[in-house]
C-alpha cells in the first residue's frame, strides 16, 4: 500500500500541478518518445548486470509492495526458538541437537516456530552453524569471522539488485536527453513547417527529457532506497541469529543469550524484554 501511495503521490502531484498551471495534458503524451527511454534502459540494464541479477528483479516489485518481510512478532519467534534450542543443549548437551539440525523439517523444535521453519535460508544459516558447534568448534571470534563472511556475501549479492534499480535511475535523465536530441533533430526536418507545428515537435522533443528525469527520480531512485532499507531491516534477522549464538557459545545462559540477540534488532520492531520473557515463558519443556 506505500508503494501504490507513493506512485499516485507523485503522478498526481506533478501531472495534476501541471493541469492547475494551464498545461495540456494530452501533450505529454508521446508513447515513441516512452519507447526510446524505456527500451534503451531495459537494453542497458541487460548489458550491465549478470543473470542472477536478471532474474532477482522479477521479484523487486513484490519485495517493494510488502516492504520487509519480518515483523515484531518473527523476531519474537526466533528468540523463542533460540531460547529453546540453548535450553536444550544446557539441559541435555550438545548431542541432542543433532536430530533437530541433520533433519529441521522434521525437527518437533523448529516445526513449533513456522515463520523460521518456512525460511530456507535462516535454517540453513542456523543449522549450520549449531553442526560446526555440535562437531566441536568453539573459537568463539573465529566463527564470528566467518558469519560476517557469509552475511556480506549475503549483502553483496542484495545490494547487487539495489545498484541494478539504481543505474535506472542514474541512466534515465541521459536517455531522455537521447530521446529529446532525436526529436529536435525530427523537427530540424520540419523548419519550413509554420509555427504551430514546429511548436508542437519541439515540444513533443522536450517531453523526452521530462520523462528520463521524472522517472529517475520520481519512481527508480526511490525504489532503489526502499530496497536498501529493506535489505538492511532484514539482515538484522540473521544478526539476531549471530548475536544470540555467539552469546550461547561464550557460555550465557539461554535468557542472555537471547538478550544479546534482542538488542541487535531496530527499536521499530525489537521486542522489550517483558515481552521476550512472556512469550519464553509459554514455551514447552524442552524434550
Amino acid at each position: 500500500m506505500k508503494l501504490i501511495a507513493g506512485i499516485l503521490t507523485v503522478i498526481g502531484c506533478v501531472l495534476g500541478g501541471y493541469a492547475a498551471m494551464g498545461g495540456h495534458v494530452e501533450v505529454l503524451w508521446q508513447p515513441w518518445e516512452y519507447v526510446i527511454i524505456l527500451g534503451a534502459a531495459i537494453g542497458a540494464f541487460i548489458i550491465g548486470n549478470p543473470g542472477p541479477v536478471l532474474k532477482g528483479l522479477g521479484g523487486v516489485m513484490g519485495t517493494l509492495m510488502k516492504g520487509p518481510r519480518y515483523k515484531k512478532e518473527a523476531y519474537v519467534e526466533l528468540l523463542g526458538l533460540q531460547f529453546t534450542l540453548f535450553k536444550l543443549v544446557q539441559s541435555k548437551g550438545l548431542l541432542a541437537l543433532e536430530p533437530h539440525i541433520e533433519n529441521p523439517h522434521e525437527s518437533s523444535i523448529f516445526t513449533r516456530f513456522p515463520t523460521f521453519s518456512h525460511n530456507h535460508h535462516a535454517v540453513e544459516f542456523l543449522c549450520d552453524y549449531l553442526r560446526m558447534v555440535t562437531l566441536g568448534t568453539n573459537v568463539v571470534h573465529e566463527m564470528e569471522s566467518l558469519m560476517d563472511q557469509e552475511l556480506e556475501t549475503h549483502h553483496q549479492e542484495q545490494e547487487r539488485l539495489v545498484s541494478a534499480v539504481q543505474s535506472l535511475a542514474d541512466g534515465t535523465p541521459a536517455l531522455g536527453i537521447v530521446a529529446a536530441v532525436l526529436g529536435v533533430i525530427k523537427t530540424m526536418g520540419a523548419i519550413s513547417e509554420p509555427p504551430e507545428v514546429l511548436g508542437h515537435l519541439i515540444g513533443g522533443a522536450l517531453v523526452g527529457t521530462f520523462f528520463g528525469v521524472f522517472v529517475a527520480y520520481g519512481f527508480f531512485g526511490p525504489m532503489a532506497q526502499s530496497l536498501k532499507n529493506t535489505f538492511e531491516a532484514e539482515s538484522k534477522y540473521f544478526l539476531a541469529i549471530k548475536s544470540g549464538l555467539l552469546a550461547h557459545m561464550s557460555g550465557y545462559a539461554p535468557a542472555i543469550a537471547v538478550e544479546f540477540a534482542r538488542k541487535s534488532l531496530f527499536s521499530e520492531v525489537r521486542p522489550t524484554f517483558a515481552e521476550v520473557d512472556e512469550a519464553t515463558g509459554k514455551l514447552p519443556a524442552v524434550t
